[in-house]
């Protein structure tokens, strides 16, 4: 009680709020992605409203893209909602997303992991080894230009149709990205770096898990993320023969009876797909890594 008879909690209750105070990180942190998201939104919004403006009127774009044939962008999301849900349209696709998507994403993430386990130690050992480096880089750079798509046939004559010659083409597509990322990241590493290191007295078998790979991290991480965009990219190619579970043989099958909504509707589920895996991805990593800078 004050001199005045007023209390303490009804003086703390008179005193307006301090605006002037910083906000704390996770207000920060929300308001950024607040922002991000009101920014990203228009273009998506003018590319609907266009979409569906072009092929009401029935628009001829460059490369002589006739809109008249596109489905509306109604009917995509009604085809989108009963893949997923099914009632809607009710024929044999109804309800069938989710086995697509997993049979998908379950080749994806086989193909990327082989190729991530593979190119990042022979990138470091590269990166590190110049004698190494002399030997494997004129045959990688022989055979990286060989687009996957002349692979495909290749691979299923010696490997046969099914899911084992999906996931070699996902490995093929993702490896040279992360092979050639993780060379470049560890030969920019300073040298000035591992002289601090061994001034400081760390052993020389240290020096690959304490100075390489938090250096060259940025780099790798960005290899990592190419490479998954790309797996996407060619896992269609790799599920239009000889399989019949699959988000691109989902693509094959619409393009044989010609239904425009479902290829457009399935197009944009590999998107969606494709932008979650490297949100998940980048969210591992920042956990294992902590706050070091994942970009250049």
């Amino acid at each position: 009680m004050t001199a005045l008879g007023v209390t303490d909690a009804e003086t703390a209750a008179r005193v307006p709020p301090d605006t002037s105070a910083p906000p704390d990180g996770r207000a920060r942190r929300y308001r950024a992605r607040a922002g991000a998201v009101l920014w990203a939104l228009p273009v998506p919004i003018i590319v609907l409203l266009l979409w569906d403006r072009g092929v009401g009127g029935g628009w001829t774009l460059p490369f002589g893209i006739q809109m008249q044939f596109l489905p509306t962008p109604y009917e995509v999301a009604r085809r989108l909602a009963d893949l997923a849900v099914g009632g809607i349209v009710d024929d044999s696709y109804s309800g069938t997303l989710w086995l697509h998507l997993y049979a998908s994403t379950l080749r994806v993430v086989q193909g990327f992991a082989i190729a991530a386990a593979v190119a990042v130690p022979l990138g470091i050992v590269m990166g590190r080894s110049p004698t190494v480096f002399r030997m494997l880089e004129p045959t990688l750079n022989l055979i990286r230009p060989i687009p996957v798509t002349a692979w495909a046939p290749l691979s299923l004559l010696i490997i046969g149709f099914g899911d084992r010659a999906t996931i070699f083409l996902v490995f093929l597509a993702a490896v040279f990205s992360i092979l050639i990322n993780t060379v470049a990241g560890v030969r920019a590493v300073p040298e000035r770096l591992f002289e601090a290191a061994a001034m400081l007295g760390t052993p020389p078998a240290q020096t690959l898990y304490k100075v390489v790979l938090p250096a060259a991290m940025p780099t790798i991480v960005s290899g990592l993320r190419i490479a998954l965009g790309l797996s996407w990219v060619i896992l269609v190619v790799g599920e239009t023969v000889g399989i019949r579970v699959g988000l691109g043989a989902l693509i094959t099958q619409a393009r044989e009876q010609s239904r425009t909504d479902l290829i457009v509707a399935v197009m944009i589920v590999i998107g969606l797909a494709g932008f979650l895996a490297d949100r998940i991805m980048m969210l591992a990593v920042r956990l294992l890594v902590g706050r070091r800078p994942l970009l250049p």
